[in-house]
């Protein structure tokens, strides 16, 4: 059955529209609103949003039950599928799309290769939750995708950036990026929220036990995860949102390959766990850790490595403007897969 959806929820998609708008006019119309939010930013993160995030993250990650966490592991084919999505399918996904779409804008191009092989391990977690996707399986395949994260991205970029263009007569680019500045990325978006999650829920329950954590704590904050969407929404767009004055064609030719990317994997990623064996709530889980892209990291490379300005870093900015409509429309999707191929069996 379905969770009863609240006044803010239900009409999701249109406070997500008011609220783009909103961050437009601001970016537009207030003279210093650009650099007060620039000041608040540096090269490897952005302070306003990763507080947004955090906030975001927050409620999802302590209703998470950590003990069925071994879940995800319990299922090997799955398990594989998931990596196979996120770290082959995907990345050479969106490199294709590059190609195809973006061939003569360079910068365009590595950016979008950039994105392709940032991992989500932020904003997934909202999109499972108002999807009704399995909480711990998720939170398993993000922890797990943060640490592939940390390992592989310097190679699968230095792969789709620097190597494959060379086959399709393209000029490659070498991608300077440490480890260290990986794992900064991915403490500061996924450690710090799974941290107060984990500690929250433990001590919340030792404290005042699970019937309290679950009736009175998870609902008081549940609202926080929606507010702090929106909140960070308005920032975004307001942070880059002359964009869309200034040059909205080259918004339109990125948004085109992202979006494309967005349904295809999300649609791939369902039927391929569904095939395998997977239930509604993993096959959400699933699907959305594989459709759903880690901007933050993308957008910090791409202006350590090329510049607040360059063409790479506008490209990880227009992202999530694209991320954030289209991952909506994924879980109004999501909920059409339940009941037309999962409700007669679960």
């Amino acid at each position: 059955m379905n969770k009863k959806l609240g006044f803010i929820d239900r009409y999701l998609t249109i406070w997500i529209f008011i609220a783009m708008f909103i961050g437009v006019v601001l970016g537009n119309l207030i003279p210093k609103s650009n650099n007060v939010f620039l000041s608040l930013s540096n090269q490897k993160t952005n302070i306003p949003l990763a507080i947004g995030l955090i906030l975001m993250m927050y409620p999802p990650l302590v209703k998470v039950n950590y003990k069925h966490l071994g879940l995800i592991f319990s299922n090997v084919k799955l398990l594989t599928a998931s990596l196979i999505l996120n770290w082959i399918i995907g990345p050479l996904l969106m490199f294709f799309l590059a190609i195809i779409f973006l061939k003569d804008y360079p910068e365009y191009r590595t950016g979008l290769m950039l994105i392709g092989a940032a991992r989500c391990i932020a904003m997934v977690v909202v999109w499972n939750d108002l999807a009704d996707g399995n909480r711990e399986y998720a939170a398993g395949l993000i922890a797990l995708n943060s640490i592939f994260q940390v390992l592989f991205y310097s190679i699968t970029t230095y792969i789709l950036v620097s190597k494959l263009p060379e086959y399709f007569g393209l000029k490659g680019y070498s991608i300077p990026i440490n480890v260290s500045f990986i794992a900064t990325s991915v403490g500061i978006y996924l450690g710090i929220p799974f941290l107060l999650g984990i500690v929250s829920r433990f001590c919340i329950i030792k404290i005042k036990g699970q019937n309290w954590l679950n009736n009175t704590f998870i609902p008081f904050i549940s609202p926080i995860t929606l507010i702090a969407l929106l909140l960070t929404i308005v920032f975004m767009f307001a942070l880059k949102g002359k964009v869309f004055i200034e040059i909205p064609f080259d918004v339109l030719r990125v948004s085109i390959p992202l979006a494309i990317y967005f349904l295809i994997m999300f649609v791939l990623s369902f039927i391929i766990s569904k095939k395998l064996g997977a239930d509604y709530s993993q096959s959400t889980s699933i699907a959305f850790t594989a459709t759903g892209n880690n901007f933050e990291l993308a957008i910090a490379v791409s202006i350590a490595v090329f510049g607040m300005n360059s063409g790479e870093a506008f490209v990880g900015v227009v992202g999530p403007f694209i991320e954030v409509p289209a991952l909506i429309a994924l879980v109004h999707l999501a909920f059409y897969f339940k009941k037309r191929f999962f409700n007669a069996v679960n």
